[in-house]
């Protein structure tokens, strides 16, 4: 599937377009000063994993995360998807997971 294809999926079918293309390791991840879990926020470490695997701008990736993404364009001042929001803050310089999390079955 083409990324401009995929961009204009809602979030769910994301994830599942990366379930069923990927093997998938839980591992936990930084993004900017938020640490995340092994077991918290997985759909976005999918997500920008995924992003990372395939070279994607800043811009390109948070147009993965859909309905969420124009949530938080639509909200600046709330404070949920702190993913995205620190990933639109400090970019791929922020983002560093402890493995790898994606492999092409």
């Amino acid at each position: 599937m083409e990324l401009a294809e995929l961009q204009k999926l809602p979030f769910k079918e994301i994830i599942a377009y990366i379930d069923n293309n990927f093997e998938y390791t839980a591992s936990s991840f930084k993004n900017g000063a938020l640490m995340n879990a092994q077991n918290e926020n997985q759909g976005s470490a999918k997500t920008l994993y995924f992003a990372k695997q395939n070279n994607l701008s800043v811009e390109d990736t948070l147009k993965l995360f859909a309905e969420h993404y124009q949530a938080v364009l639509d909200d600046k001042e709330v404070s949920s998807h702190q993913n995205i929001r620190n990933f639109m803050q400090n970019g791929w310089e922020g983002v560093v997971f402890e493995k790898e999390v994606l492999q092409r079955k």
